[in-house]
């Protein structure tokens, strides 16, 4: 048996599965062996698993054996092994060190890196992997690499002829599921004479 996976905050006594076993007389359902922690209990006659207490993810999966044994005869039995897996739910948003940066950019540079911008996210696996982007890209005179987060202008700029400083909106979103989680930070760019 391989029930679908549990959310990782799901509540105690949530239903993971039935087991069935096919015999002429009435039998009795026991968890055998394999759930350690007894995060599971399993109905003596209908078979029917649930959760006994909230789940820690670091523990799943678990594999555990489920015995049908003959309500008359406990020499007659026989055992399934059931796997459950627990999806990690995506807890916590990326965070860069610092909400606002000030950064400064000499006119006339070609193309230049201007810094590299790294949010910090609590969360594992795919809920923890980072893309980086603009929020407000200022006509495309920059951009920023998503998977390094290194911000960079995209041309020359010219102290005289153009604004001395722009704010540009950084975000970092992580692919977390259900739903994806995004931080800011807004980096302050001087052009200097």
């Amino acid at each position: 048996y391989h029930p679908a996976p549990l959310p990782e905050k799901a509540p105690m006594d949530t239903f993971v599965v039935e087991i069935s076993a096919l015999y002429k007389l009435p039998v009795n359902y026991s968890i055998a062996s394999g759930d350690g922690k007894g995060y599971f209990i399993i109905h003596s006659s209908s078979g029917i698993i649930r959760t006994s207490k909230n789940l820690e993810v670091e523990d799943f999966p678990v594999n555990f054996k489920v015995r049908a044994t003959d309500s008359s005869n406990a020499t007659i039995f026989n055992e399934v092994e059931v796997k459950v897996e627990v999806i990690d739910e995506n807890n916590f948003p990326p965070v860069f060190p610092s909400s606002l940066l000030e950064e400064r950019l000499a006119e006339h540079l070609p193309a230049a890196q201007i810094v590299q911008l790294k949010a910090q996210d609590n969360d594992t696996g795919r809920n923890g992997v980072l893309t980086y982007g603009i929020l407000n890209g200022h006509g495309l005179k920059f951009r920023i690499n998503e998977t390094t987060g290194i911000l960079s202008s995209t041309a020359p700029f010219d102290y005289e002829e153009e604004p001395t400083e722009y704010q540009v909106v950084v975000y970092a979103e992580d692919d977390g599921i259900p739903e994806k989680k995004r931080g800011y930070c807004t980096v302050v760019i001087k052009i200097t004479d």
